[in-house]
């Protein structure tokens, strides 16, 4: 017996046209506990052993129009999965990858890497808008962002914006800003496709947003009193392939679904100690 489709044709047809698409009941209430408290955990530990290499919000001018000249700030954690067994869990989680291969109409679906942001309260910093494309581009473009809610989310603190079938334009000229330790930052121009001019997309506790790497999206300023906590994964279909090389992460191409009939063979790596001779 064949898998059952865990989207329906209407909401199939939401994300072809939109470029993304909120879904509800993914996550047990058991489950979104388990991983709210993990999170927490991880951050916490992460902050007390090296809280400046945690930063990852933005920087330039651009930005600081964005945040209202604030001293704004976001903490990130990538690769998730290596940190928490729980994390792996919810990378692997039945119902997601339902409905990622619905989505992605490929049965062999593969990670490309996680993260997760805080942003906290009164001063978390926004994101401009922007496609994830030129950090990651594929040639297929099946590439998509699983980003889960871990709190209730509004504009109001720091929530989710997108623009609609944005994804339909395909890769966009993009503004880029690299940093003094060679980070690069990409975005589209802010008087083009403003924060003010996107569709917020407001979520509850547990609510899931899929969406496209082509899609303009972005986020906005949280002031409230109310952070904004997520995690992001982004996976592919295996038969895509990478237009360059670049952004390595932790267990990049794992196969979290089917198989990945493109992975090459090969043998383990032999070696050998250079203080005994051979």
């Amino acid at each position: 017996m064949g898998k059952l489709k865990f989207l329906t044709p209407e909401q199939k047809e939401f994300y072809k046209e939109n470029g993304f698409i909120k879904l509800s009941g993914v996550f047990s209430e058991q489950e979104m506990n388990e991983i709210s408290n993990e999170y927490d955990d991880l951050f916490n530990r992460k902050q007390q052993a090296n809280m400046d290499g945690l930063e990852a919000a933005w920087e330039g001018d651009d930005m600081k129009k964005a945040a209202n000249n604030i001293n704004y700030t976001v903490k990130s954690i990538h690769n998730l999965q290596m940190h928490s067994a729980v994390f792996t869990r919810l990378i692997m989680h039945p119902k997601l990858l339902d409905a990622i291969e619905d989505l992605m109409s490929s049965p062999d679906v593969l990670l490309h890497h996680t993260k997760a942001h805080i942003k906290p309260p009164e001063k978390g910093a926004p994101y401009l808008m922007h496609q994830d494309y030129p950090y990651f581009p594929f040639k297929k473009h099946t590439m998509m962002a699983v980003f889960v809610h871990l709190d209730d989310t509004t504009p109001e603190n720091g929530g989710l914006c997108v623009y609609p079938g944005s994804h339909k334009l395909g890769p966009l000229p993009e503004k880029k800003i690299v940093n003094e330790i060679n980070e690069k930052y990409y975005y589209v121009d802010p008087e083009r496709f403003p924060i003010s001019g996107a569709t917020p997309v407001t979520a509850k506790r547990g609510e899931i947003v899929i969406f496209s790497y082509l899609l303009l999206h972005g986020s906005y300023l949280n002031l409230s009193t109310r952070p904004r906590r997520m995690f992001l994964a982004q996976l592919r279909a295996a038969d895509d392939e990478p237009a360059k090389d670049t952004h390595h992460s932790h267990c990049q191409n794992l196969v979290l679904r089917g198989r990945n009939v493109n992975m090459q063979a090969t043998m383990a790596t032999r070696f050998v100690d250079a203080n005994v001779n051979s």
